[in-house]
């Protein structure tokens, strides 16, 4: 759906951003502003800055920035008219329900088409499981302890022995071969059209808004392979998606159960635990955990028990803790994953495994021990050096001593010895094996320009003070800044400064499809102007920062002239630049 600019605007001025960012971060006031822990990159020390006045928000460590709308659109992963539409019927506003263009609805309609066939799909693989086709994967989900509760709830489902019924059923319909075929769940091909799922039962993945976006289906009887999962499309991405999530977010619990499969969800959801979520058939990375750090601070682990299940804890554990998340491993034996387990000993039971789960440093450490023999005191030396290479991961002091006792305490070494042994390996150099970078650290960006960063500098000063342009438009406008972002920038402050106030949160809106450009608008709006001068400083500083933007604009100009005529005039330009006498008063 496309918006015109005043109902967006509408919208963003009744929708104060302290507020709904305040129910996702953790804000507290320090001056005019207000400070969490971003949301988007793991940090300890706050740099996530909300502004009030400028109804924008902004993070000093890793440049995300923006409104209202774009917050809900990043964190939430909503589109811009979701996102508008979240934020209309918080503030009571009735959107208009407006006739698209040809152009806008083609392109507002193709993830929407992409979302109506998965639904579709997912209605046709549930009924199909209640039919006669479907009476042995309704016999599965039986002998698994499934009941017909849990089925509703899940939308589980069953795709028939056959080539193409989905096909079939969908061109019914009415959607196109390339539609189907975008959604990956059926292959068009020369000799014909055949369904990706069939003989299997179907797991509908759905996104945090319940929407279906994808299938998981596990095959009957002995095929391969076992499990199959959708391919990725413009709306199904593995990476970034958590099956159960959309329930799993709504628990009250302050914690997540991360399980490896489908079935484990499910049953644990069954025995009352509604906070448990599965990758989607692929390892774990930083977007997954950045996603879970979205709605809690500590995950529980419950993978398989076998050795395949404690490598995957470990590999897990490292892209967690970058994220910010508290771990810890639950231990399930002697049976092999949580769906084994409840059906086995109980809801209770497995409760009790919660309360007792175990420190993941330390479920890691005792991995690392079953490569040696304590019987063997060279071996047994090995593995304390070894330990205490590990314990260099942990850069806070308090935090490290924490866990040297604990590790002193488990192992039964000295604290002093130990802790004498962390330092001494720290002292040179040594850093833990399993450190790793992750694909979410901050990019450096290349270093700006003394012309960039005045540019940046002015646009600030023009949207902390608007009186300025009143002095500055005769002086200095939009085509002065050289800068490609700056300029398209100041064009649309300018155009608000003509006619009012201005509005940073409102432009924010015209870069939203631009991420990079979005970024660097937000850094610019951000641009702290210091308030620890003398006035007479803060009138020098202005002054220069005008005449950097100038006399750079009039060098890119002096470079691209024309002819002679036209080169004497920017030099007699920037010859009177001398004369200028400019000042905040």
């Amino acid at each position: 759906m496309y918006y015109q600019e005043e109902i967006v605007e509408e919208v963003r001025a009744r929708s104060n951003i302290v507020d709904i960012i305040s129910g996702y971060v953790r804000l507290q006031r320090r001056g005019a502003n207000y400070f969490g822990l971003c949301p988007f990159h793991n940090e300890k020390t706050p740099s996530f800055s909300v502004s009030p006045s400028k109804q924008m928000y902004y993070c000093f460590g890793c440049g995300a920035g923006g409104n209202a709308i774009t917050f809900l659109m990043e964190y939430e992963q909503y589109s811009f008219p979701e996102a508008l539409q979240v934020l209309a019927e918080r503030a009571g506003i009735q959107l208009p329900q407006e006739e698209l263009t040809d152009e806008k609805r083609q392109q507002f309609n193709e993830k929407a088409r992409l979302l109506a066939v998965h639904k579709d799909a997912a209605t046709y693989y549930y009924y199909q499981l209640r039919g006669k086709r479907g009476e042995p994967g309704y016999r599965y989900f039986q002998s698994r302890g499934l009941t017909d509760e849990t089925i509703r709830k899940f939308g589980l489902g069953f795709a028939a022995p056959g080539s193409n019924h989905l096909y079939q059923y969908l061109k019914q319909k009415g959607y196109t071969d390339l539609e189907l075929k975008e959604s990956g769940l059926v292959r068009i091909e020369e000799r014909g059209a055949s369904d990706r799922f069939w003989n299997r039962v179907i797991f509908p993945i759905m996104d945090v808004q319940n929407r279906v976006i994808g299938f998981g289906g596990r095959v009957m009887g002995d095929g391969t392979p076992k499990y199959l999962n959708s391919q990725e499309t413009k709306i199904f991405d593995k990476s970034r998606n958590l099956y159960g999530l959309n329930e799993a977010r709504k628990s009250r619990e302050p914690y997540l159960l991360v399980c490896e499969g489908y079935m484990d969800v499910i049953a644990l959801h069954q025995a009352g635990f509604t906070n448990a979520v599965a990758s989607l058939g692929t390892a774990f990375t930083a977007q997954h955990g950045l996603l879970m750090k979205r709605y809690t601070s500590e995950v529980i682990l419950t993978f398989d028990s076998d050795s395949a299940g404690q490598q995957a804890a470990i590999r897990a554990m490292p892209i967690l803790r970058e994220a910010g998340l508290s771990v810890k491993v639950l231990n399930m034996k002697p049976y092999k994953d949580p769906d084994e387990f409840i059906r086995n000993m109980g809801a209770d039971a497995y409760r009790k495994r919660i309360e007792e789960a175990e420190n993941g440093f330390l479920f890691e450490l005792s991995v690392l021990k079953l490569q040696y023999s304590f019987e063997d005191p060279d071996q047994k030396t090995a593995f304390f050096h070894r330990a205490a290479q590990e314990l260099l991961r942990f850069s806070d002091e308090m935090e490290r001593t924490n866990y040297i006792e604990a590790v002193s305490r488990e192992y039964g070494i000295d604290f002093q010895n130990l802790k004498r042994k962390v330092n001494e390996l720290g002292n040179l150099g040594y850093t833990p094996r399993t450190e790793r970078k992750t694909e979410y650290a901050p990019k450096k960006t290349e270093r700006e320009s003394a012309a960039q960063k005045a540019q940046r500098m002015l646009l600030a000063w023009m949207a902390e003070k608007p009186s300025l342009y009143g002095k500055l438009k005769d002086i200095v406008g939009p085509s002065d800044f050289t800068d490609a972002i700056c300029r398209k920038t100041a064009e649309y402050l300018y155009e608000q400064l003509a006619h009012g106030q201005p509005n940073p949160a409102g432009i924010m809106d015209h870069f939203v499809n631009e991420e990079e450009s979005f970024k660097q608008v937000a850094k610019i709006f951000y641009t702290k102007i210091r308030d620890d001068l003398t006035r007479e400083e803060q009138n020098r500083s202005f002054r220069e920062t005008v005449l950097c933007v100038k006399r750079n604009s009039l060098e890119e100009a002096r470079k691209q002239a024309q002819d002679v005529a036209q080169m004497q005039e920017l030099m007699k330009a920037q010859a009177s630049l001398k004369n200028l006498n400019i000042s905040l008063d």
